[in-house]
């Protein structure tokens, strides 16, 4: 890929806008920006055999956030809580990524 720069973060809220998921606002825990993936807490949850181990002695099936693409989340402004694109500004301190709907700076 060419352009590998994802304007989602750990950290941030977002809502999923496709999928069995569709409509749910949750948290990003991590990002893959060399993937364009996230993974979003309560989100794309996928069963997986666990093996007894040291640290997990009963082993089991545990529950797991799978990743997903980033295209399919758009980031929830904390000013104005409406799902929004994200254009970056340059200022004296660096770069900021500005909510397209209210003008706030995000970071």
């Amino acid at each position: 890929m060419s352009n590998n720069k994802m304007r989602i973060k750990k950290g941030d809220t977002v809502e999923v806008l496709s999928g069995i998921d569709k409509g749910i606002k949750s948290v990003v825990m991590r990002a893959y920006p060399e993937d364009r993936k996230v993974v979003v807490e309560k989100v794309a949850v996928a069963k997986k055999a666990q093996r007894p181990t040291r640290d997990n002695p009963s082993g089991g099936i545990m529950s797991i956030e799978k990743p997903i693409h980033v295209s399919s989340v758009m980031l929830v402004c904390p000013k104005c809580s409406k799902t929004t694109r994200v254009s970056i500004k340059v200022t004296e301190e660096g770069k900021v990524r500005v909510c397209k709907k209210c003008g706030k700076e995000i970071d």
